[in-house]
């Protein structure tokens, strides 16, 4: 980053009581202030306790700001703040001085503070108390998360099933949501080494005491292995007794339970981070063991990887995302309902197999590991290098801001190359959005026209026409050309001698372009398009090596037919092999479905489907939408089986995600795609795919993401078009 960014951190938690949501607020500060950030922690509560707050006091660039101690509020200063009182303290902070960046926690926080719109595309929203489930997604949650989504500048998700959830979900999220995991702090103090397990066995729970979180049951657990000829003893750390109204009695019984009342618990109340985990170190079993309702949660437990960290095995109920991180054979998982027998059982196991404590211990340090402090201030620096990019010189020396204007009927192509451009300090950026191809407000246009330095049309149809012929002295025109308009008459129509660059995304249409218009060479250039690389690398999920992919279907040059021939070949070998379609389908384009000869074709392929009997159930529609890079985790080999595209944006992004591309040798494919994607015909596809056992094909796809990410990632494409923009 060219520049010092501002960041503001409020968080709907009381940092007084240590807990999950606590810690978050701690870590959050603490790695914001490590990539670089002037950061301002904006307190919920009055100060009782520093046992969160005092170890940020000495980072450089954090201030710590106390609303009721420091005068922001009105009426009384002792209790914490409402949602409301806390919005308005955040927006009178960025009117003293203004943020780069507001991140938030608390969702119902986030929506009064989206409310008045103050700090839209500032706002990075880390959502975890949100409908985990479809059950849950009520019409009126789904709205108020694309209020939220399209106020935001980035989604901050705990897991990647949380993302892949809310992406599916809301569909205003994708591109947005970033991962944004739990962070643990390395010990500051020697971790014990080896497995030599005290007498009596020490247990150890820290944070929250809740009935879901099964606090009062394991206080019995020493009382029950006792039973069982096993001496322990539970250590407990923290100082939050929730309260619940549908069992009014488990405050008391709590807290009863943790001042003496249980054998074998010693409880050390709340504690600093630090000593909580020195605590938890001086044990041999951490306890992660909840209240089954709790297992279709889609969030990650902090106290898991600090125990990990600390070299403890934890004891915990099986669910699939304990499962992505520890593995699905892991010793120590609840088994049956994960009732209180259950949880003894398995305590059991931990004491008496030390091969068992061994693996689990084992698993949950190396799963720690990838979950540091350090790893979050990495994460935290570059998604602000994303976020806010440098300018080039020639940008940033500039008596004034560029002016830049973009026209079109259809930008989805430009949508994160228009974020770019907005986010570029010294550029202003406009957009003259055409209702339909050859429709618009031609005073607005003459305005952009009469405004701009540089005006980008995308695609080469009556809007290229028509600025062409209304370019403003000494400003730059660029057109980007895709496909289908060289089989119409714009590029005619064209006054080529107003264009400064025509844009192709591939040397074979640079070349067929400059054949069907004559237009000049030196102002045809390739840029390629752009892949967001860094959305769509998430880890396969099981199966996925067996599963073929192909992005859109319509019309039928995108030959769903030799897609079939691929699966069927397949099929023959091993029934493992499955077809994932996502796509509208054909009827939903009238200019599609209006001619005999596409209805035909699609007609022939879905009775194909339903005859075969290599093709019964091994074809899989999915609903056409943006939540690509969540739908690619299931995806192992995307297929471009056309007779003809101009790029083919979807074998990129399948390499991207690590599914291996597959392609049919359509015009032009070989300057695109490496030679070793591309197979004479579908017989020769399925054979190479056939051929790759796991290994060979893990290694393949790491191959074609690195080289995704070399010719067609969104930094180096955006790098492309703005040398564009500044040219002479």
């Amino acid at each position: 980053m060219s520049r010092t960014l501002r960041a503001l951190v409020y968080g709907d938690v009381d940092l007084n009581i240590i807990d999950g949501s606590a810690v978050w607020a701690q870590s959050t500060v603490q790695a914001l202030a490590g990539a670089g950030c002037e950061t301002r922690l904006v307190l919920k509560a009055p100060v009782r306790t520093g046992r969160l707050i005092d170890p940020l006091s000495g980072l450089p660039g954090v201030t710590v700001v106390r609303p009721h101690e420091d005068g922001l509020l009105s009426g009384p200063g002792d209790r914490p703040l409402s949602p409301v009182q806390a919005a308005q303290a955040l927006v009178r902070l960025d009117e003293e001085t203004p943020c780069d960046l507001l991140v938030l926690r608390g969702r119902r926080l986030v929506t009064h503070v989206v409310a008045d719109g103050h700090f839209d595309g500032r706002i990075w929203a880390y959502l975890t108390d949100i409908p985990q489930s479809p059950a849950e997604m009520t019409e009126e949650a789904g709205e108020e998360l694309e209020r939220i989504a399209r106020a935001a500048r980035r989604l901050l998700c705990q897991t990647e099933e949380l993302r892949c959830f809310l992406e599916a979900w809301v569909p205003e999220a994708c591109g947005r949501c970033v991962l944004s995991p739990p962070a643990v702090p390395e010990p500051g103090f020697p971790v014990p080494e080896g497995d030599r397990p005290h007498d009596p066995f020490r247990l150890v729970y820290t944070g929250k005491f809740a009935p879901r979180w099964n606090t009062l049951p394991m206080t019995r657990l020493p009382s029950l292995l006792a039973e069982r000829g096993i001496r322990a003893e539970l250590h407990t750390v923290g100082d939050k007794i929730h309260e619940d109204r549908s069992r009014p009695e488990f405050r008391p019984a709590m807290a009863r339970a943790l001042d003496g009342g249980a054998p074998g618990v010693e409880h050390h109340g709340g504690q600093p981070r630090e000593e909580a985990m020195r605590i938890a170190a001086g044990c041999d079993l951490g306890l992660g063991w909840r209240d089954p309702v709790l297992d279709a949660s889609l969030e990650l437990s902090t106290k898991v990887l600090e125990f990990g960290a600390l070299g403890l095995p934890v004891v915990l109920n099986r669910t699939p995302v304990h499962e992505a991180l520890l593995g699905a054979d892991y010793p120590l998982y609840v088994p049956g309902r994960a009732g209180l027998d259950d949880a003894v059982d398995t305590v059991a196991l931990a004491v008496r197999e030390p091969g068992a404590r061994r693996l689990a211990a084992d698993r949950c340090r190396r799963a720690a590991a990838r979950y540091t402090l350090g790893q979050a201030t990495q994460r935290w620096r570059t998604q602000l290098e994303q976020a806010f990019p440098q300018a080039p010189a020639a940008v940033t020396a500039r008596p004034r801001p560029l002016r830049v204007g973009v026209a079109g009927h259809d930008l989805k192509f430009l949508t994160r190359l228009l974020d770019h451009f907005r986010a570029l300090p010294g550029l202003d950026v406009r957009v003259d959005a055409w209702p339909a191809l050859a429709r618009h407000d031609p005073a607005e246009s003459r305005e952009l026209a009469a405004w701009a330095d540089v005006v980008i049309v995308e695609w080469c149809g009556p809007a290229a026409v028509w600025y062409s012929r209304h370019k403003r002295p000494g400003s730059r025109l660029v057109i980007r050309l895709h496909r289908f308009e060289l089989d119409a008459p714009w590029p005619h129509d064209v006054d080529i001698d107003a264009v400064d660059t025509v844009v192709c995304v591939s040397p074979y249409y640079a070349r067929r372009t400059r054949e069907v218009t004559g237009w000049p060479r030196e102002k045809v250039t390739v840029v390629p398009n752009w892949v967001d690389t860094d959305q769509l690398d998430r880890t396969k999920a099981p199966g996925a090596r067996f599963r073929l992919g192909m992005i859109g279907i319509a019309p039928s040059r995108k030959r769903l037919d030799l897609g079939l021939d691929v699966l069927e070949a397949l099929r023959a070998r091993d029934r493992r092999w499955h077809l994932r379609v996502k796509s509208k389908p054909p009827w939903e384009y009238w200019w599609i479905w209006n001619k005999p000869d596409e209805r035909a074709h699609y007609d022939s392929v879905l009775r194909r489907m339903q005859t075969s009997p290599l093709l019964e159930g091994a074809v899989v529609f999915d609903g056409f939408g943006a939540d690509v890079a969540s739908w690619l985790r299931r995806v192992g080999h995307v297929l471009s089986t056309s007779d003809d595209e101009s790029f083919h944006l979807a074998p990129a992004e399948g390499m991207a995600s690590c599914a291996v591309p597959s392609l049919l040798p359509w015009p032009g494919a070989d300057e695109i795609y490496d030679a070793r994607w591309i197979h004479r015909h579908p017989e020769a596809m399925a054979e190479a795919i056939a051929g790759l056992g796991e290994e060979d094909w893990l290694s393949a796809g790491r191959l074609a993401r690195t080289q995704a990410r070399e010719n067609f990632s969104l930094e180096r494409v955006a790098r492309d078009w703005t040398e564009l923009l500044v040219a002479r």
